[in-house]
Formats: C-alpha cells, structure tokens, sequence
C-alpha cells in the first residue's frame, strides 16, 4: 500500500485556512441608526482585488479531490469493490456533515423568524451561511462520474483535461458573446473537472515524474492567465466582485481556470522541497490532526461572524470605521483574532457533534439493486444544496421549504440505498460482519 502523501493533507488544510480567512476579510460589518449592515470590501477597494491572486484556492481543493479519489477509487477496485459501495461512502462522507450544518442553520432561521428578525438582514445573514455550500454538488457530481473519468485517464492520458479544459474555455466564450441561459452553469463541471483530473494525473506520477512537467504547465497557465487580464475582458479578482459584468468564479471563467492551471503546476514543482520537509513525525501526526477537521471548518467557519457581529458591533466594542481608513485597517486584525477565539473551540465541539452523525462509520454497504436510490439520493441532495448556495437559507426572509424539502427526500433515498438488503449481505471492507 502506497504510504499516505502528507503533501495532500497540508494543501487540503492550507486551502480551507484560506477560504475561512478569506470570506472572514471579504464583508465589513456596518452598524448605522440601530441597524446591522454589511459592505463587500471588493467592491469598495479595487486595490482588494489583486489579493484574491492568493486565497483563490479553489483549485486546491479539486486537485487534492482528484488525488484522494483516484487513491480511493483504485484501492477498491483492487479489493472488488464497484460504483455504488465507493460512492455511498465517499458521498456520507459529505453528506453526513453538511446534513448536521443544515438542520442547525434552518432551525437558528426558524427561531429568527418567530422572534421578529427584519427579513432583510435574516436574508442577507442566511445567505452568507450558505454560499460556500456551492462547492460541495460540483465535488459530489465529480465523485460520482470518477470511476469513468479515471478509466478516461488511464486510456487518454492528459488529452482528457485538455479535452475538458478547451470546452470550458468554448462554453465561456459562447456565454460572453451570446448570453444564452443557463449554459455557463456547465463550466462549473467542465472547469473544476479539468483539474479534478488533473489530480489523477498528480496520482499516478504522470504529472511529476520530471520537475519540467509542472513547470511547464504553470507557464502555460501564466502565460495564458496574462494574455486574458492584461487587455481584458476579464477582471483581475480571481473571486466575484458586486456590481461586475464579468465575474471570473461563478461560474468559473477560462481566466480563472488559467489561474487554477498556472498554480496546480507550481504546487506540483514545490512538492518534492515540501515533502522533505515533512518527514518528521510530530509534523505528519499535527498535519493528520488539522486535515480531519477539514469539513468541519470550512462548513461552520462563517457561524462565528453572525455571533461578533451581533455582539460587537451594536454594543460599541467594535466601532464601524470608515472602510479603507487606518482605523478600519486596525480593526480588520481585532476581527479575525477574535473569531479565531471564537471558531476554535466552537470547531472542536462540532467536530465531536459530527461525529455522532448517522452514517460516518460502519455502513452496510451496496447491492446493485440499491443503485437507483444511491443515484436519485445524492442527486436530489446536490440539487438542493445548489439552490440553497445560490439563494440562502431565507431568500425573501422565509425558510425554502421546497427545497428543503427535495434535499430531505434525497437524504433518505441514500440512507434507504445504505439499508437496502440482499441475500448476500455486502458491508464495507474493514466493518465487522
């Protein structure tokens, strides 16, 4: 068995520090005549936006995806096991957490609403707890085609992302010169799926074998990257700014993708120095630490913004300064502190909550006739969770029940997959009988 790559788990745990960094730095909490308010700090200071070239880290996560499944997927196929048993667990994974976050969420709104909360500072609060869920029906619809892709990539090598790579590119450019509906949704599949597979190559050594091979890549996604910014259309903000025609993240765009191309390929140069340098044990046991709570942080990492806005701000602790002032500045470093003393202990409890999730361990796991469910399950759930990352979890200040109620539906389908009996009980290798 090949040894675990602690090169992945730092990426994976340096990206969610990012994200959680990021989205903590992106809103300036107001509070003017008794009322909370929020400012996008992009839109007000475009010297901003050439930031977001460093916690962009989006295509780390796709990346380290396509390794860890490619792992996964080839470890079980060695041992005989199919589609469904991999995806049922890989997808509970997922699911089981994310399930725990969205009864909480739409429970804190119930609550809210009976108590009186203005529907438009409920609406805007649950749909920043929501937009980073956009990320999760694009990794679960990629972990469901991987057994494909992956024998794709054995049989084509590095054709199979440039093949996704030039549809991205062509998609997007259909969409900036003929705006047809709904078509640029596709790039979301296409682009990440692009460096989801790229992972692949990462995993086998196609990609790292000589060091050229990821320098190479990342001049061509720099040279690429430069050639779209530098006389336009697209913007330099790797993440959207309000108020822009051109939004380079969502979907993500062929300068977006450029970018993701450019830093796989210097990640991939830097791996052979970095993993030298985790050889120590104290090192790989607090990596292993930080990459199990991975889920937890990047699901819960904006619940301790709701809580210090509401306590700092209308108590005067934190006074709303001009933004961009030097005052402002200062505050931006009392802010991330103290949600760093609130998120810690907040994350550890949570993780320990997680846990007790139904599913996480010891499912029996998967007969064909099961299939159906498996699939009508996790695609009802992605469905939902999209419409939940675009809209919030109070759109118009009231609760989705719609759609809450389309991913409940797909909730039990895949528990009822889990549960499906045969005369030959299968289970997961490594589960007792």
């Amino acid at each position: 068995m090949r040894p675990r790559n602690r090169y992945v788990d730092l990426l994976r745990v340096i990206a969610v520090g990012l994200v959680v960094l990021g989205h903590w730095l992106a809103i300036s909490i107001t509070y003017h005549g008794g009322h909370l308010g929020g400012q996008e700090v992009l839109g007000a200071l475009p010297w901003t936006r050439w930031l977001s070239l460093g916690f962009q880290v989006m295509p780390v996560f796709f990346l380290v995806g396509g390794f860890a499944n490619a792992a996964s997927w080839t470890s079980h196929r060695a041992r005989g096991g199919g589609w469904g048993r991999w995806l049922y667990g890989r997808s509970v994974r997922l699911l089981a957490p994310t399930t725990v976050y969205v009864l909480v969420s739409v429970a804190v709104v119930a609550v809210c609403r009976a108590a009186g909360v203005d529907r438009a500072l409920l609406e805007r609060a649950a749909w920043a707890v929501a937009l980073h869920l956009w990320f999760l029906p694009v990794y679960l619809c990629l972990l469901a085609v991987t057994p494909a892709l992956h024998a794709a990539h054995r049989r084509w090598g590095p054709r199979v992302p440039v093949l996704l790579a030039a549809c991205a590119a062509g998609v997007n450019t259909a969409v900036l010169c003929f705006r047809p509906p709904l078509l640029d949704w596709m790039d979301y599949l296409l682009a990440w799926g692009s460096i989801h597979q790229l992972g692949f190559a990462w995993h086998d050594g196609a990609l790292t074998r000589t060091r050229r091979r990821p320098l190479a890549l990342a001049a061509v996604g720099i040279t690429v990257l430069v050639g779209l910014l530098w006389p336009g259309p697209f913007p330099v903000s790797m993440v959207g700014v309000p108020g822009a025609r051109i939004k380079n993240s969502a979907p993500p765009s062929v300068a977006l993708l450029a970018f993701a191309i450019a830093q796989v390929g210097l990640l991939l140069a830097a791996e052979p120095t970095m993993t030298r340098l985790l050889r120590g044990p104290r090192l790989g046991r607090a990596i292993a630490r930080a990459n199990r709570m991975v889920m937890t942080l990047y699901l819960w990492h904006m619940a301790p913004v709701i809580l210090a806005a509401l306590v700092l701000y209308p108590t005067g602790i934190l006074p709303s300064a001009p933004i961009g002032s030097s005052a402002w500045l200062v505050q931006r470093l009392v802010w991330v502190a103290t949600l760093t003393i609130l998120f810690l202990p907040m994350a550890m409890a949570l993780r320990s909550v997680e846990r007790l999730a139904p599913g996480r361990s010891g499912v029996r796991l998967l007969p064909q006739a099961a299939w159906p469910l498996l699939a009508a399950g996790v695609g009802m759930a992605c469905f939902a969770l999209a419409r939940i990352a675009g809209q919030g979890f109070a759109p118009s200040g009231r609760l989705p029940l719609t759609v809450l109620a389309v991913y409940a539906i797909g909730i039990l389908l895949l528990t009822a997959a889990g549960r499906t009996r045969t005369r030959r009980t299968e289970r997961i290798p490594g589960t007792r009988c």
